[in-house]
């Protein structure tokens, strides 16, 4: 099977991203839109119902390097949230405390790593 370049890559992301597909729970999208490379990118997870985060909106910050998506971007919530799984002073994602970034597989996107992150709220 071909290898998607990264740029294509992201451009399928962003595509999605900016229409909305899904569940609603989730949304992601450039931080800068005249960023060429694509590599820094907004996030938002809305808390699930019937739990401490319901209706509460999450802020965060994903980082996709040049090696993405062979390697997995980096994570960091902007909002304080207290999970196992981030820093709690820094707010970054821990990779070996999320399996999806834990056991990176480069079919894996954006939008499965905020839903992962959801699960866990």
């Amino acid at each position: 099977m071909a290898k998607v370049p990264r740029n294509f890559r992201l451009l399928e992301e962003l595509e999605k991203g900016e229409k909305g597909i899904g569940d609603g729970t989730t949304s992601y999208g450039l931080a800068d839109t005249d960023d060429m490379s694509m590599t820094r990118w907004n996030g938002t997870i809305i808390g699930p119902l019937n739990t401490v985060h319901e209706n509460r909106i999450y802020s965060l910050q994903i980082f996709c390097g040049e090696s993405y998506p062979d390697h997995p971007p980096t994570v960091q919530f902007n909002s304080r949230i207290n999970l196992p799984c981030v820093d709690p002073k820094t707010g970054v994602v821990q990779k070996g405390l999320l399996s999806c970034l834990s056991r990176w597989d480069r079919k894996y996107t954006i939008e499965t790593i905020l839903a992962e992150l959801r699960r866990y709220f």
